[in-house]
Formats: C-alpha cells, structure tokens, sequence
C-alpha cells in the first residue's frame, strides 16, 4: 500500500481551483457571445463552438441559459485560447485607439468654440480640406448656444463635422 505524500497533492489542481478556471471559461464564452457577428468572426473558434454560440440565441430559459453556458465552457477548453486573446488584445487596442481619437477630436471642437480664429486657423492649418464656411457657421452657433444655456446641437453637428473632416 502506498501512501500519499503531500507533495503529491500540489501536482494536480484542487476542485475549487478547476472550478474557477471552468468560471473564468464561461465568462469568456459569454464575452465572445456578446460581441457582433462581425467581431466574432475575427476569432478562431471551431465549429463546435461557432454551433454553441449561435444556439445560444435561440435559448429562452434561465436555467437552459446556464446549463448551455457551462456547456460553452465545456467547450472553450478545446479552443485556442492564446489566439482567442490575442484577438481580444488587438480589439481592445483598436478600442484604445478610437478613444483617443475622438478625445482628441473633442480637444479641437472645444478649442475652436473657446479659442476663436487663432485655433479655427491652426486647424485649417491640420486639414485644409475642411469647409471652412460650414466650420465657422458652427463654431458661431455653438457660442451662441453655450452663452444662452442652450442644448449643444450645434455642437454636436460641429464634432461630426471635425470627425467627418479627420476622416474617423
């Protein structure tokens, strides 16, 4: 009779340690359900899972919801999980980078509105292409609008104007 030695034990992982990490399988299945047809299409998932995704808008009830979810679990095991992250990594970047953008973008639409014509030339200056009488027209109205307390329509047209013009 052999007996078990405590090292022994640390080599395989303990019941709640598998529990979390068929958790943490589910959570990203459910990520991946919850993007666009589009997104989705990015990963390298398998048939079985792209079968399991799909099914999983067609299940009306709460309890066939989670046991289809831990089903998807089941399955993510089987994917490429490196290759899923970094398809998730090159999304969030892209992300990143679109918020940067228009935070960006935002800068110019408040600094035109507040600075005058010294910031609409610095901007003509970045995008000659722009409609420069469609550009001043808005920043007037945007003015006209802040100083009277008014909703930022014109504002907002002058944002889709910048964002139009950087071509985002």
């Amino acid at each position: 009779m052999t007996q078990d030695t405590p090292s022994s034990f640390d080599e395989r992982p303990s019941k709640s340690q598998l529990k979390r990490e068929m958790h943490a399988l589910q959570a990203l299945g459910e990520q991946i359900i919850a993007m666009t047809p589009a997104e989705r299409a990015r990963f390298p998932l398998s048939e079985d899972m792209l079968a399991a995704v799909e099914e999983t808008s067609r299940i009306r009830s709460h309890e066939g919801r989670r046991r289809h979810m831990q089903y998807v679990g089941k399955l993510m095991r089987r994917e490429d999980l490196g290759a899923i992250q970094a398809v998730f990594d090159e999304i969030e970047q892209e992300n990143r980078r679109r918020d940067l953008a228009f935070h960006r973008l935002e800068k110019w639409r408040d600094r035109l509105i507040d600075d005058g014509d010294e910031a609409v030339e610095a901007f003509i200056a970045d995008y000659p292409d722009v409609d420069r009488q469609a550009l001043r027209q808005l920043i007037r109205n945007a003015r006209s609008e802040r100083e009277r307390g008014k909703p930022p329509a014109n504002a907002r047209k002058l944002f889709k104007l910048i964002r139009d013009t950087a071509g985002i």
